[in-house]
């Protein structure tokens, strides 16, 4: 039987950090508007009908964080998506949610058809 040794808890600190990124719903719809490619803090801001101060707050704790890369030009600031596999993970929590209410959606047929 393989042991599974210990993980100290300043990793597991950084793992829960990382994911946490991740749970705010505002930063997805950034990460999803970036995937194409940089964009300008303002077409961000028109993208997502928010305020700017909102969109900088977001875009400024995934840029600390090293998913996002940031430069500026003039009075503007770029941001694109450094860490690529950010979208990798992203896929795969997608396709796993689809598994499941697809699943949730063939049970339901079921319990129609018997009723």
């Amino acid at each position: 039987m393989k042991q599974t040794l210990p993980v100290p808890p300043e990793v597991v600190q950084q793992v829960a950090e990382y994911f946490s990124l991740l749970s705010e719903p505002m930063r997805l719809r950034l990460l999803h508007l970036l995937r194409d490619g940089e964009k300008c803090v303002q077409e961000l801001v028109e993208a997502t009908h928010t305020s700017q101060a909102n969109v900088s707050k977001h875009l400024k704790v995934m840029w600390q964080a090293g998913i996002l890369s940031r430069r500026s030009e003039g009075t503007s600031a770029y941001y694109r998506v450094e860490d690529e596999m950010i979208f990798e993970l992203c896929s795969r929590v997608c396709d796993r949610l689809a598994s499941r209410l697809e699943q949730q959606a063939r049970n339901f047929r079921i319990l129609n058809r018997k009723n």
